[in-house]
């Protein structure tokens, strides 16, 4: 490749370059990269040989026109911001590289309007989608499902490939963790109300305080974030719980922080559980309990599912993706007389 005058930039390789140096014709080159089974294989040996010693890269959107496949699996995330998502994220990426594809990250802030708007966007540029905590409606989902291979994460709709870890066995821990700490009446602090999940827990909290003979109440829509739990002290504080079990991490600390700077102590004043088990919450103060789920597995589940869709092959790929307790000192025995 020649230096372009007054810089230091390379020329492009094209396949021209490559046709020259492989002595075969451009269209044959092109064949290699679209429909290799056109070409014989001693053909295509010299072919890639050839442009590995021109260090040339594929455009995956130039790919894209002749053949329809951009080589790139997209990931929609609700907020990329969120330290849930950072195990997901490596999962993803992990299965992605290893099958040969590029991942392509989005956001949508929470919003389902701005969600579907970078759907829409993410799927003229991949060629299959991975939705995680989706706050759109069904509708919307399944409409997008019928342009290309999709695969939700935390998120049930009709018939579509999902990958969703089972909650029940860490919720069911961990109120019956509260109930041997004499807790008798505890709350759930719930996340956004267009949140599938946060119903999901809810309803999943509700059954086994039921079961256990503890009172519950659910204290939300909350916003899932620090800020989100600091502010639901009040509520909390009117509840008259002597515990609290939160949508997610971040909104437990953020209560506990608040705890904290009204003299309210944890745990004995008010025990607090977390979801999800994120890199922080071991170093709190107090550490936090929590329901750890694994979603570094589940990042990979989805991923392996899709790949598989795109191969035309319709395999659950799902392991085993159950939530535990891990308990550490913001959970204590409770004071309080039932």
């Amino acid at each position: 490749m020649e230096d372009l005058p007054g810089g230091d930039r390379k020329q492009t390789v094209t396949i021209y370059d490559i046709a020259k140096k492989a002595g075969v014709s451009p269209s044959t080159v092109s064949r290699v990269f679209s429909r290799p089974e056109r070409v014989s294989a001693a053909t295509a040996k010299r072919i890639r040989d050839a442009a590995a010693a021109l260090n040339y890269r594929v455009n995956p959107l130039a790919r894209a026109l002749p053949t329809g496949r951009t080589g790139a699996l997209g990931l929609l995330l609700s907020d990329i911001t969120k330290p849930v998502f950072f195990d997901l994220v490596r999962g993803a990426g992990q299965v992605v590289s290893a099958e040969g594809y590029t991942l392509v990250l989005a956001e949508s802030q929470e919003l389902p309007g701005m969600e579907v708007q970078a759907a829409d966007r993410l799927l003229s540029l991949v060629d299959g989608l991975v939705l995680v905590g989706t706050r759109m409606n069904e509708e919307d989902v399944l409409e997008f499902a019928e342009r290309k291979p999709l695969v939700l994460v935390n998120r049930r709709v009709s018939s579509l490939p999902h990958v969703i870890p089972d909650i029940t066995p860490g919720i069911k821990a961990a109120v019956a963790h509260l109930a041997s700490l004499n807790h008798h009446s505890i709350a759930f602090l719930s996340g956004p109300a267009t949140s599938w999940m946060s119903t999901w827990r809810w309803e999943t909290a509700l059954d086994q305080a039921l079961d256990c003979g503890v009172n519950i109440v659910e204290i939300g829509p909350c916003s899932p974030t620090f800020e989100g739990g600091a502010e639901a002290l009040k509520r909390v504080r009117a509840s008259g719980v002597s515990a609290v079990l939160t949508f997610n991490d971040v909104m437990a600390i953020g209560l506990q922080t608040a705890c904290a700077e009204a003299g309210i102590r944890v745990p004995e004043d008010l025990s607090i559980i977390g979801f999800d088990d994120i890199y922080a919450s071991q170093f709190t103060s107090p550490s936090l309990t929590t329901i750890r789920t694994p979603l570094r597995e589940a990042g990979e589940y989805a991923f392996r599912r899709l790949v598989a869709a795109l191969k035309g092959m319709d395999e659950d790929v799902q392991g085993d993706l159950a939530a535990d307790l891990i308990v550490r000192r913001s959970t204590g025995a409770s004071g309080r007389k039932p």
